[in-house]
């Protein structure tokens, strides 16, 4: 090894080394706030829903979720991952489709494919939302 190359080896470790550092004083301080990952979808009739993400716990993003939603809705819980709900835009009150996945464009395709499978002729997104890393 040549000194270039142990000056620069050692100038990462030290570099690497201060950004830890700083990370582990930051959340020491509270400037870094714990990740909050529940969510909650909640899917009514006729294009109806509720939505709640980035809660500290399940229960908590269930009933914000439910707050919104008017009627008999189903629940649908999201942790670090993505929803959407598609209705048929001629008939909102018809066909429908949600999905959970791990990726928003996921969520987007599913949701959308099972509102065509459940008779909807021009099915589109109503909602969605991403909850932490999803």
């Amino acid at each position: 090894m040549t000194s270039g190359e142990g000056i620069l080896r050692f100038w990462l470790a030290l570099r690497s080394g201060a950004a830890v550092l700083i990370a582990v004083i930051m959340a020491l301080s509270g400037v870094v706030t714990p990740s909050l990952a529940a969510g909650a979808f909640a899917i009514g009739q006729c294009g109806a829903y509720g939505q709640a993400y980035d809660f500290p716990a399940p229960k908590a993003a269930i009933d914000a979720a439910r707050k919104q939603c008017k009627g008999d809705c189903t629940l649908l819980t999201m942790k670090r991952s993505c929803a959407a709900f598609a209705v048929d835009l001629k008939n909102p009150c018809g066909a429908h489709g949600y999905a959970v996945m791990p990726k928003i464009s996921s969520s987007l395709n599913a949701a959308t494919k099972k509102c065509y499978e459940f008779g909807g002729k021009e099915c589109v997104i109503r909602a969605w939302a991403c909850d932490a890393k999803g």
